[in-house]
C-alpha cells in the first residue's frame, strides 16, 4: 500500500517515475562528452573567427595574492556546441528558451561506426533505427538520441574530421551523420527531444539543403554537435546532461555535455 501511495502522489505532482530521474553522481560513472575549447577547436569553414582567449591578468597583485582573468570570444557554432531550433526555424526556441527538461534525460546511442568506416558520407537510415529498436526496444518520447560514427577519433585534424580544410569553403565537406528519413521517424513518430552526434553537424557533410536541421528545428528539437567519447556509453541506460551557455536570443552556443552511467 505504501508503494502504491508513493506512485499515486508522483502522478498527481507530475513527477517522473523514480527510474527516470537523474542518477546519483556518487553511484555513477561520469563521462565527459565535450571537446575542450582552445586553439585547435574546429569550426565550420565559413566561420569568420575561431576561439580566442585573451589574458587580462595573471600573477601576483599589489596585495600579494594571485589573480588571473581572461576575455574569450567564439562563434556560437564551433567545438562541442548546441544548435537551438531557431538556428534553422524562424520563430522557434532560442538558446535561452530551450527547457532544461529537454536537455537532461535518458539517452540512446545508435552505433553506425561500421557503416561510416566503409562510407564516410553515410547517413543513418530508417532500417538502422529499426535494427536498434529490435535489439534494445522502442525509443521513447523525450529521448536524447546520440549517433556514434567514430568520427571524434579524428579531432582535431580538420581535414580528416571535415573531409576538407579549405578555409571559407564548405562545399567539399565529407563526414557521416543523420539521414532525413530516419530523423522524420525519430522526431515525428518517436518524439525525440535531442539529436546529438560526434561529427560537425547533424546533417552529413555533403548536405546542401540541411534537411535534418530543418526537420528537427521545426519541431523544437535541439542538436548537439562535435560530441566525444560516445564509445564509452551503452546503447541504453545513460542519462545525459547537456547544458549550453545561456545566450539571450542565441541560435546556439558552447556546450558542456556529460553522461551519467549507473555503476
Amino acid at each position: 500500500m505504501r508503494t502504491l501511495a508513493i506512485f499515486a502522489l508522483a502522478a498527481v505532482l507530475s513527477v517522473p517515475p523514480l527510474t527516470q530521474r537523474v542518477p546519483d553522481p556518487s553511484a555513477s560513472r561520469i563521462v565527459d562528452l565535450t571537446h575542450a575549447f582552445g586553439k585547435d577547436t574546429i569550426y565550420w569553414p565559413t566561420a569568420p573567427t575561431k576561439f580566442t582567449l585573451q589574458q587580462l591578468s595573471y600573477g601576483k597583485t599589489a596585495g600579494g595574492w594571485f589573480y588571473s582573468s581572461y576575455s574569450l570570444c567564439t562563434p556560437e557554432h564551433g567545438g562541442t556546441h548546441l544548435d537551438a531550433p531557431i538556428h534553422f526555424a524562424e520563430g522557434k526556441r532560442t538558446s535561452d528558451q530551450v527547457p532544461l527538461e529537454q536537455l537532461i534525460g535518458s539517452a540512446v546511442v545508435i552505433d553506425i561506426t561500421a557503416q561510416a568506416a566503409a562510407n564516410r558520407d553515410y547517413r543513418l537510415t530508417v532500417d538502422d533505427v529499426a535494427a536498434f529498436e529490435k535489439r534494445h526496444g522502442r525509443i521513447g518520447p523525450g529521448t536524447i538520441v546520440l549517433l556514434r560514427t567514430g568520427w571524434s577519433r579524428h579531432w582535431p585534424n580538420v581535414k580528416a574530421y571535415l573531409g576538407d580544410d579549405a578555409p571559407g569553403d564548405a562545399s567539399k565537406l565529407s563526414f557521416p551523420s543523420y539521414g532525413a528519413d530516419a530523423v522524420r521517424l525519430l522526431v515525428a513518430e518517436r518524439r525525440a527531444g535531442v539529436l546529438g552526434v560526434d561529427t560537425a553537424s547533424i546533417d552529413y557533410g555533403r548536405s546542401t539543403d540541411f534537411s535534418v536541421h530543418r526537420i528537427a528545428a521545426a519541431e523544437n528539437v535541439v542538436g548537439l554537435e562535435n560530441l566525444m567519447n560516445l564509445d564509452q556509453l551503452p546503447p541504453t541506460g545513460a542519462t545525459v546532461i547537456a547544458l549550453p551557455m545561456k545566450i539571450e536570443g542565441g541560435s546556439g552556443g558552447p556546450l558542456r555535455a556529460v553522461a551519467m552511467i549507473p555503476r
